[in-house]
C-alpha cells in the first residue's frame, strides 16, 4: 500500500487543493476543489490516477469553484457537510461579492459528511472531524495511515482560521482546535487550506492563539 499526496495552490486567495492517491490502484480523491478543474483532473491523469470522490472541508466560495466543472469531467461524487449547504447554493453571488464576477455554480452536493464517517476510496480512509468557527459546517479529514490531518481553514502556521465571516464564532473555532485536533497528536501533520503545513506539536508550541486560549482558560 502506497499513499501519495499532491498539493496545488489555486484560486485568487491562493487556497491549497489536495489530490489523495492510491498509488497501487490509481484511485484518487480531491479535497476543496479550488479552482481550474482541467488542471486538477490533468495532474490526478498524470499521475495515473482517476478520481473516485470530491470532499470540501468547508463551502466557501475559494475551496469549490471546481466542484461542477470537476463533477462533470469525472462522474465522481461531491460531498461536505449539510450545514454549509447554504454556502454552496450561494456560491455565484459570493465570487461577486469578493471579486467582482459571477462565478460559476457550485456542484450539487451527492450527499454529506458528519462527525465519525469514515470515506474509504481503496487503501484511502479519511476520518471526518466536526470542527465548526470558521464556517458552520467546516471538517477535516484525517488520514492516519499518513499521520495528516486536512485542515481547511481551522489551524494554520500561527495563526488560526478567521471568524469574521457569516456563521464564524472564535469561541467555536478554539473549541475545535483543543477538542478535536489537539488530540490528534504532536505528530500529526496539518496540511490547511491556505499557505505552508505545519504540525500539531509546532502549534501547540508556538501558535500565539491556542498559547492566550490555553493559558485564559487553565484559570
Amino acid at each position: 500500500m502506497a499513499i501519495e499526496i499532491l498539493k496545488l495552490t489555486l484560486g485568487p486567495i491562493q487556497t491549497n487543493c489536495y489530490i489523495v492517491g492510491d498509488t497501487d490502484t490509481g484511485s484518487a480523491v480531491v479535497i476543496d476543489p479550488v479552482d481550474r478543474a482541467g488542471l486538477i483532473l490533468k495532474t490526478a491523469q498524470d499521475q495515473g490516477w482517476t478520481i473516485r470522490d470530491i470532499l470540501a472541508t468547508h463551502g466557501h466560495f475559494d475551496h469549490i469553484m471546481a466542484s461542477d466543472e470537476l463533477k462533470r469531467l469525472t462522474g465522481a461524487p461531491f460531498r461536505l457537510h449539510r450545514l454549509d449547504l447554504p454556502l454552496v447554493q450561494l456560491l455565484p453571488q459570493a465570487t461577486m461579492a469578493w471579486l467582482g464576477v459571477e462565478g460559476p455554480p457550485a456542484a450539487e452536493p451527492d450527499g454529506f459528511v458528519a462527525e465519525g464517517d469514515a470515506i474509504e476510496v481503496d487503501a484511502i480512509r479519511l476520518e471526518v472531524l466536526f470542527t465548526p468557527g470558521h464556517a458552520p459546517g467546516h471538517v477535516v479529514y484525517v488520514l492516519r495511515s499518513e499521520n495528516t490531518v486536512f485542515g481547511g481553514d481551522v489551524l494554520f502556521r500561527g495563526s488560526i482560521g478567521r471568524t469574521d465571516l457569516p456563521g464564524g464564532d472564535y469561541e467555536t473555532l478554539m473549541r475545535s482546535i483543543v477538542d478535536k485536533l489537539l488530540p490528534l497528536g504532536d505528530s500529526m501533520a496539518v496540511l490547511p487550506g491556505h499557505m505552508d503545513n505545519t504540525t500539531i506539536g509546532a502549534e501547540r508550541a508556538t501558535n500565539p492563539f491556542i498559547l492566550d486560549y490555553l493559558h485564559t482558560n487553565a484559570r
